[in-house]
């Protein structure tokens, strides 16, 4: 055998993801700031965090608290000063669900232009794994001098632009990528598990949609694949990158994990997320959708 065939290709932009050991190696180094990001901050920051690690409350701080909508250039603004992030900082996110908020929060916070991001490899759940410290302090960092960038549409789309090219998707020019559990892409359910009680009036896909489900990028301690395996994944359901991608899921935490693996995993270079998705398109009335 080839011993080349062993050894995994690097991702394409691997400057992305931290491992762990990096994360605890650099727990004081002052152009490092650590921010856990959760659904549910009583049920995992509160209980105990990485060291220094402030909290980004998805609901709270990541979304507009009255408009459907991520949060402003305004916002964001105001919660990287109080959390202490410079335009010098590095910043790690990490968070619960295998870093499904994390990613957002990432997806988030390129879109306004921050350079300096990297998620860590396997969230919480792995530094938890590894039995690393979780102290329950909530630091107080020195508010910082940070301004956050214009918006960058080339990395979102939304609802009226999906449904116009709907014929591309079915002419195979534009991928489309469902990554929600198979019960809700078939419409026996309207949410997961987790939510049950946040859902759509509808249950279905877009027409045409892929449905690769986000969780089949990591493995069971929760890092992403290798290279090779992402690859195989998207490509044979006919994702490639050869042409444009748009991702979705209920309501865009999902398909912002499958955004990152696309855009920064594989290199993939025109992936945008529709963070409306389901909750939006299933219930916007007279807009097709697709069941058994």
């Amino acid at each position: 055998m080839d011993p080349r065939k062993l050894v995994s290709q690097p991702y394409a932009h691997p400057d992305v993801l931290v491992e762990t050991d990096w994360v605890a190696e650099h727990l004081s180094d002052p152009k490092v700031r650590i921010a856990e990001v959760d659904y549910d901050p009583s049920a995992n920051y509160a209980l105990g965090h990485i060291p220094d690690a402030v909290l980004f409350d998805w609901r709270k701080d990541i979304n507009d608290p009255v408009r459907r909508d991520i949060l402003s250039r305004e916002q964001l603004t105001e919660l990287f000063r109080r959390s202490g992030v410079g335009p010098d900082t590095t910043l790690v996110l990490y968070g619960d669900f295998n870093n499904w908020f994390a990613a957002f929060a990432y997806w988030v916070f390129e879109y306004y232009g921050v350079a300096r991001l990297k998620l860590m490899n396997g969230g919480r759940k792995k530094w938890i794994d590894e039995d690393r410290p979780l102290p329950t302090q909530v630091p107080s960092p020195q508010p910082s001098r940070y301004t956050a960038g214009t918006s960058n549409e080339k990395l979102r789309v939304y609802f009226d632009e999906v449904r116009q090219r709907l014929g591309q998707v079915k002419a195979g020019t534009l991928g489309l990528v469902d990554v929600r559990g198979p019960k809700e892409f078939s419409g026996e359910v309207t949410a997961p598990p987790e939510y049950p009680n946040e859902h759509a009036q509808r249950g279905g896909h877009i027409p045409g949609a892929t449905n690769i489900p986000w969780a089949q990028a990591v493995s069971e301690n929760g890092t992403f694949k290798s290279r090779e395996e992402l690859e195989a994944l998207y490509r044979g359901k006919g994702i490639t990158g050869e042409h444009p991608v748009i991702t979705y899921c209920r309501i865009g935490e999902r398909s912002s994990h499958t955004w990152f693996v696309l855009h920064h995993l594989l290199g993939y270079s025109d992936v945008r997320n529709y963070d409306g998705s389901w909750t939006e398109w299933g219930n916007q009335v007279r807009t097709p959708i697709e069941k058994p």
